[in-house]
């Protein structure tokens, strides 16, 4: 433990503290800058790396600022802890202000590779500086450093585009900075220590503020915007999706669409709706989001063309993929179809690699399944239809995969078998209450979910 000596007097200290109340201050408020950012970057939903590397920058310079001109290290009592942390932050400084030119894409090739340089080397002066303190070598090394990256900045701001704003901005300040520390060097050749530094870096700090600001809040207003955009899109998918199966003396049909985000590649239509017919589709477009919206479109364009095979599901099948064949950008999309007559007491069925569809009767789960290759995929794609007698009672249950894919806490899929045990499970509830159980028993099981969940349900009734 150190103490002070007494022979420092009171004037001596006055004067010391006079002359250091301007740094004190700039280091107190270029740190306070620091920590408002920082707050501010941590209030923001979304992560920011021009706010983060501000804040650090701020953070560390402002700190070291602050920690140069206390009274201990003026004069001359130097707490070997103190002055082994003051060492480490100053070689510390560079990182966040390399990285925050780099965000900006303002360095070209030879910028990045100086700055994929200059963090290592700094974080090894730094440690060195923690362990060995302040030796002139490890300053060296990080001025010979800075120097040539300070160099390879400023042409390559001189090389940007000087229509831009903030290119102009960044320039001013940090050639201002440039100017302001050479001048603080070359001042102690003629013994005057003016350090105005600070004052430099305080107006570098202001423009990069400014920046930075103008960068987070532009990506706000094209979220907003997006956001806006994609709910629009919701609204105009959602309108695609009939919105409910016409009364009928034969069928109840119930649906339930969870996308996993705004929009979705699940799709179903009610391509027949009678009181003694029912032709039900269930697709799902390969991938997530608006591309797998767009491609869903096009199966609601490509289904509106097929209802003159309604009653012949390996044909509408067919016919849906010729339409869709080269005009999908590689995207495919699965398929199941159903056709039902309650005059022949009959299901035609038929799909295009889509799971099987299920039928509960008498309180068991039968498997109903008919393979085809994918649709939008092969032109030369074939499907076949199958036929099964049904009975009043009957429960016919569509679906896509994200309800088998479903994962549990520890990644362990919900499966066929489960599915099959909670179809049975729904026996006795309407078919809305038995599409809601499954929704329902599907989300406790996934607590995040990966993939959309559509099911379709049709009950056949005496």
């Amino acid at each position: 433990m150190f103490q002070p000596d007494p022979q420092f007097a009171r004037s001596e200290v006055l004067r010391t503290f006079n002359h250091a109340q301007v740094y004190l201050f700039l280091g107190a408020a270029i740190s306070s800058i620091g920590m408002v950012a920082s707050l501010f970057a941590l209030l923001r939903r979304r992560f920011d790396p021009l706010l983060l590397w501000f804040a650090l920058l701020a953070l560390l310079y402002g700190g070291r600022l602050w920690m140069r001109y206390q009274l201990l290290l003026l004069l001359g009592l130097r707490p070997p802890v103190f002055w082994r942390i003051y060492t480490a932050v100053g070689f510390l400084v560079p990182i966040p202000a390399f990285f925050f030119f780099r965000e900006l894409n303002l360095l070209g090739r030879a910028g990045r590779i100086a700055s994929n340089i200059i963090w290592p080397v700094a974080s090894l002066l730094a440690l060195a500086g923690l362990i060995f303190g302040s030796q002139q070598v490890f300053w060296n090394i990080n001025n010979g450093f800075v120097v040539i990256a300070l160099l390879l900045v400023s042409i390559a701001l001189v090389r940007a585009d000087s229509e831009k704003d903030d290119i102009r901005l960044v320039r001013r300040g940090l050639l201002l900075f440039i100017a302001s520390a050479l001048y603080g060097n070359v001042s102690e050749f003629f013994d005057r220590h003016d350090n105005i530094e600070p004052f430099g870096f305080v107006v570098l700090l202001a423009c990069l503020g400014i920046v930075a600001g103008r960068r987070a809040l532009g990506k706000e207003q094209q979220l907003s915007t997006i956001q806006k955009e994609l709910e629009i899109a919701q609204r105009i998918q959602l309108s695609l999706l009939p919105v409910s199966f016409p009364i009928s003396k034969r069928f109840q049909v119930a649906a339930r669409y969870v996308p996993m985000t705004s929009v979705a590649g699940d799709f179903y239509e009610y391509v027949v709706a009678s009181d003694d017919e029912a032709g039900l589709l269930i697709a799902d477009v390969s991938g997530h989001g608006v591309p797998a919206a767009l491609i869903a479109s096009m199966v609601k364009l490509a289904i509106t063309t097929q209802h003159q095979n309604a009653r012949t599901p390996a044909e509408l099948l067919s016919g849906m993929n010729d339409v869709l064949c080269g005009n999908t950008q590689s995207q495919f999309v699965t398929a199941g179809y159903v056709y039902l007559s309650a005059a022949d007491r009959e299901l035609r069925y038929a799909a295009a690699a889509h799971p099987p569809m299920l039928l509960l009767r008498h309180g068991a789960t039968i498997e109903i399944e008919e393979n085809g290759l994918m649709l939008a995929a092969f032109n030369f794609a074939q499907y076949q239809t199958v036929s099964v007698p049904i009975q009043p009672g009957d429960r016919f249950v569509l679906y896509t995969d994200g309800i088998l894919e479903a994962e549990d806490a520890e990644k362990i899929e919900f499966g066929k078998d489960r599915l099959c045990a909670l179809v049975r499970d729904t026996a006795g509830r309407t078919c809305a209450e038995a599409a809601d159980h499954i929704i329902e028993s599907i989300r406790r099981w996934a607590p995040h979910q990966n993939d959309d969940l559509t099911v379709l349900i049709c009950d056949y009734i005496a």
